[in-house]
């Protein structure tokens, strides 16, 4: 499926034609994920009610046959959740769909592409939202010092039950090296909460294994009594 790239000559009004294309991106492709679940509408519109956003199987049936103009953003997150994928991929169904167009009076692009812009994920796009970016950074470090943790975790299980003195010199170092790499991890991470707290954000909470990454005056309950 290949939606219309925009013709510099057709005439200007090509919005109206540009939400339909996308309302009908949407509807095929809940169409395409609900039979590959091999759900009913009927199974559909019973798993919405299940999450607590009642969609009745005949606006399903209507949307899907495109006789329904529009779909609510709140329909496409809770079709989304109840077709088992994400939002995103209702929207832009990366795969399947071979072009989109992003904005009306555009030119048809990659989907793949269009999902990068959607998501903020597009370098080169002229565009930057540093807290977006901090919060991504964020979330890359915190991957890469749990990683470590458990690098040095195994190591020193390894130290513990080597069975003999060569093995167990060698588990050493590779245990020095996963915790070296998880004090680099850690300061980026301590350095990415520090950005987002700059620029008037919350960093996201962390988990108990990097609980020693935030300074204890940065926590929130510590600075309220500290206050009262």
């Amino acid at each position: 499926m290949t939606q219309r790239g925009f013709d510099p000559g057709d005439d200007e009004d090509d919005v109206p034609e540009w939400a339909d294309q996308v309302l009908a991106t949407v509807a095929a492709e809940v169409r395409r994920r609900r039979k590959e679940l091999r759900m009913s509408a009927q199974d559909l519109a019973d798993r919405c009610e299940e999450i607590g956003y009642p969609i009745p199987r005949n606006v399903i049936a209507n949307m899907e046959s495109g006789r329904r103009s529009t779909i609510p953003l709140v329909e496409v997150m809770v079709l989304a959740e109840a077709l088992r994928t994400y939002p995103i991929c209702l929207l832009y169904p990366v795969g399947y769909v071979d072009e989109v167009q992003r904005l009306p009076l555009r030119y048809s692009e990659p989907t793949w592409e269009a999902m990068r812009w959607f998501t903020g994920d597009m370098e080169g796009f002229g565009v930057e939202d540093e807290m977006l970016r901090a919060f991504r950074a964020h979330a890359s470090h915190e991957r890469a010092a749990l990683a470590a943790l458990k690098g040095e975790k195994h190591e020193r299980w390894k130290v513990e039950t080597a069975p003999n003195q060569a093995e167990r010199e060698e588990a050493a170092h590779a245990q020095a090296d996963y915790a070296e790499g998880a004090e680099r991890a850690k300061y980026r991470l301590l350095s990415a909460r520090a950005f987002i707290r700059d620029g008037g954000g919350t960093p996201p909470l962390l988990p108990p294994e990097l609980a020693d990454v935030d300074p204890p005056d940065t926590d929130p309950s510590t600075t309220e009594e500290n206050g009262l």
